[in-house]
């Protein structure tokens, strides 16, 4: 009888050392070895005291069954307050380092520029993150056009990058606190000469609006090589300079480019014919 005992008595701590199991547990990058006699990963993480909330990520899912071996990883979310190229959102990370959340958010850094080092960790409280990513952009000035690669964050910047100078009375397009984005066409223009010759009152009533859509779409940065002619009004070099324009037309803006083709309708007299046959009758639409 004593024997009997002895072995179901055995055969009992077989059968529990069997329900055990032993697993890994890695909570935020943390290995812990932890034995159990959960049936589930949601089972083992309650037992242990780690919880689990929106935007946490569990591997494998919470109603997985537990097995011998088991390698459980739980990744806690973080808010990133992010500012990427100028533009701010509050995103959800698991990674634990900044370099890791960019990946995480499909965010290359390569060439670009970081508030953060890469390998600075991110807290579970959250934390900011402004990216600035390497952008292609174009600068006109003086009637060149160069293009150049920046991190920069506005367009006051591009320029000092690229030494380029503001004295006193240039126009910048777009403003300088503007955000340079891929492709922005970055132009600056000096004063405009002085509008020393009066526009009458009739010839301004005209309808220039019409005139400069029949010729390029009402385009002020138009190029037609075929003369070449620019801008809204279709102006040659030769012509744009006749009414004391300055440069390239195109690189002026709408109300310059305007006041000299009104110029130019007073200086031939109203014979429009010969500066805009084929839309000069859109003047009087």
């Amino acid at each position: 009888m004593i024997c009997l005992l002895a072995v179901v008595a055995v055969g009992g701590i077989g059968t529990v050392a069997t329900l055990v199991k032993s697993v890994v547990l890695v909570v935020d990058g943390k290995p812990m070895a932890v034995r159990s006699f959960a049936g589930s990963v949601r089972e083992l993480l309650g037992e242990v005291g780690v919880s689990v909330g929106y935007g946490d990520s569990v591997r494998p899912a919470g109603q997985a069954e537990l097995a011998d071996g088991t390698r459980i990883v739980v990744r806690h979310a973080r808010p990133i307050t992010l500012t990427l190229d100028g533009r701010t959102s509050r995103r959800l990370v698991t990674a634990t380092n900044v370099g890791d959340a960019l990946a995480e958010l499909d965010i290359s850094p390569a060439g670009g520029r970081l508030s953060a080092p890469p390998t600075k960790h991110v807290p579970l409280s959250g934390m900011a993150l402004s990216v600035y990513t390497r952008r292609e952009v174009y600068i006109e000035t003086g009637g060149l056009r160069m293009a150049t690669t920046t991190t920069g964050r506005t367009i006051r910047e591009v320029l000092r990058q690229r030494r380029v100078p503001l004295r006193p009375g240039y126009r910048v397009r777009p403003p300088l606190d503007s955000f340079p984005a891929q492709g922005t066409v970055i132009r600056v223009s000096p004063p405009a000469p002085p509008h020393t010759v009066a526009v009458s009152a009739a010839v301004a009533a005209l309808d220039w609006a019409a005139l400069a859509q029949c010729m390029s779409n009402g385009d002020p940065l138009a190029v037609n090589p075929a003369g070449p002619y620019y801008g809204m009004y279709g102006f040659s070099l030769a012509m744009w300079t006749a009414v004391g324009g300055t440069g390239l037309p195109h690189t002026w803006p709408p109300e310059e480019q305007t006041y000299r083709a009104q110029l130019l309708y007073q200086l031939v007299g109203g014979r429009w014919q010969g500066q805009w046959r084929e839309c000069g009758a859109r003047l009087f639409d």
